[in-house]
Formats: structure tokens, sequence, C-alpha cells
């Protein structure tokens, strides 16, 4: 049976002219002239048999039917990269890592760190995107990732690397210098809720002793950068991992509202498929990571601000 497949280039040129928004910077992006890249769309638009664009004076819009095939195929591309990197670098050290991982572990702990690997490590290139929850590695690509939950994966391996405790923190134009004298204070303030986590404040409350106070009202953010940022401005009071808010603990941006921390049942974890065990990039990084994360957790807490 004939595969209705067109030409590898004609479709990279025609996702890069639909996410570029013009063929001008698509021909600067494939370092092709502007004719060559109009040229491979209209081979594209002859071979399926319909316009993908609307031309309008010196703007190119593309239809409904032409910005949905240009979505599929930005997936594709970026999936055969992907693959082309795995198979240049196999069996040995060097090439690209494709590291999924948390947000905003990955700008608040991870990045400023980051250096110290690439140094000892000229010859990897870190490829860091972003995943907030669990995933396929068979479907979107990363050689390993940095995730937080409960240690079951299926079909992969997982590397214990940290416990994780939460804390209640505010600012303190908020309550003061101090913690809360009273915790039960807590009923009359508002509490930042993180979407990914809704049930952690109440976790909190209950493991507290102050369950008659609701924990599941308050604005909600995403990300745990924008909790932070919340609280930093005085929002209300936010219930953070201790270790993303060390600097700002230290500084007195932040000021623990309640001292009493609560450990999570979930932990974060090295994850990587299991055909990528012997993987020479997958294994340095991991060693790397558990002797910086290692080496993070011997290291003192803040004091409270006098």
């Amino acid at each position: 049976m004939r595969r209705t497949l067109p030409s590898t280039r004609d479709m990279c040129c025609f996702e890069s002219v639909v996410r570029n928004g013009s063929v001008t910077r698509a021909a600067h992006e494939l370092n092709m002239t502007q004719s060559a890249v109009s040229r491979r769309i209209g081979y594209l638009e002859e071979m399926l048999g319909q316009k993908l664009f609307i031309r309008e004076k010196q703007r190119v819009i593309p239809t409904l039917a032409a910005q949905e095939y240009a979505e599929s195929l930005h997936q594709l591309i970026n999936g055969i990269e992907v693959a082309t990197t795995r198979i240049l670098t196999h069996g040995r050290k060097g090439g690209t890592l494709v590291l999924a991982c948390l947000p905003t572990f990955g700008s608040r702990w991870l990045v400023p760190r980051l250096n110290r690997f690439l140094e000892d490590n000229p010859g990897i290139d870190i490829n860091l995107v972003s995943k907030i929850s669990r995933f396929s590695f068979e479907g979107e690509g990363p050689h390993a990732a940095i995730y937080f939950g409960e240690g079951e994966w299926p079909g992969a391996e997982m590397r214990y690397l940290m416990p994780e405790s939460v804390v209640p923190v505010a600012a303190p134009s908020l309550i003061g210098p101090a913690p809360l004298a009273d915790p039960a204070a807590l009923a009359n303030m508002t509490l930042i809720q993180h979407t990914t986590r809704p049930q952690l404040w109440r976790e909190w409350l209950d493991s507290a002793g102050l369950a008659t106070i609701n924990g599941t009202v308050g604005p909600k953010f995403e990300y745990y950068a924008l909790v932070i940022e919340a609280a930093v401005a005085g929002i209300g009071v936010a219930l953070l991992p201790e270790f993303l808010v060390r600097r700002e603990i230290a500084s007195g941006l932040l000021v623990r509202a309640v001292e009493r921390p609560m450990q999570c049942r979930e932990a974060y974890f090295y994850v990587f498929p299991k055909k990528f065990a012997d993987n020479p990039n997958v294994v340095c990084f991991g060693a790397w990571l558990k002797q910086e994360i290692d080496r993070f957790i011997a290291e003192p807490l803040p004091p409270v601000p006098a």
C-alpha cells in the first residue's frame, strides 16, 4: 500500500512558516531563500490538493486545517530530532541529554547549580524541558526526568533523591518578623493555593491540629514560582517546600508563619526508561545530581531572622 507521505523538506518549510508567521523568518531559520521556501509550500499544497495559506499583501495566514496540520508536524519533527540525537550519541558520553524537570525545581534549584555539571562534562549539552506531571517516555522523548510523586513509574527505573518537607510562610508585612504566636490565627488569613496540589493545605492543617480551618479556599496559582512571588508580595500565607524558599527566609523576604514542617508522602526521584540504564549521559548526570542533593541536604537551614 502506497503511503501518503509528503517530502520532509516540504513539511519542515511549512511548519516553520506557520510557527514563525512569516516566509522571511522561516527562510532565515532554514538557511534557504524566500522563493525556495515558497516553492516548497506550493509543492505541499499541490500534493494535498488544497491551499494552506490565505495570502493578504505581505502576510501569509494559515487556514484552520493548516494550523492543525502544523501542530501535528511540530510534534513529529521534534520527535525526529530527539531520535536522531539519541542515535548520534548512543553508547558514548557526550551530545545532548534531554531532561524533563519540574519548572520551579529547575529554575530555583537545578539551574543555579548546573554550571558545575557542565564544567565537569563539557561534551554534554543539557536540553531542559518542563513537565509538571508524569508522562510517557516513549511518546515525549526525554532521556530522563526529575519527578516528584510516588515511587512508582511503570517501565522506568527510579532513583530516590530526597524527601519534601513543606512549611507555611508569609511576608513580614503580613504577619510580622516572627512566626505567629497562635497558629489558629491562620483561620483569618488568606491561604495561597497551588492548583496541582489542591489538598496540600488540608493535609497540613490536619497534621497541625487545625482541621477546622478551611484549607481549600484562596487564590490559586499553577506554578510554585508564582506561589512564592504571591507570598513575597503579601497576598497571603503559602505552604511551600522549605528547600525552595531557603533564600527568601534567609534574606527576610519570607518568615515561617508556623514552625511546624510536614514531610509529604511523595518524594523526588531521578527517573529514566530502562533502555537508558546504561546510557553514559543518563548515568553521569544521575550520579552528579544525587551528589549535589546530598550536599544540599547537609547544609544547615537558615535561622529565623531576629
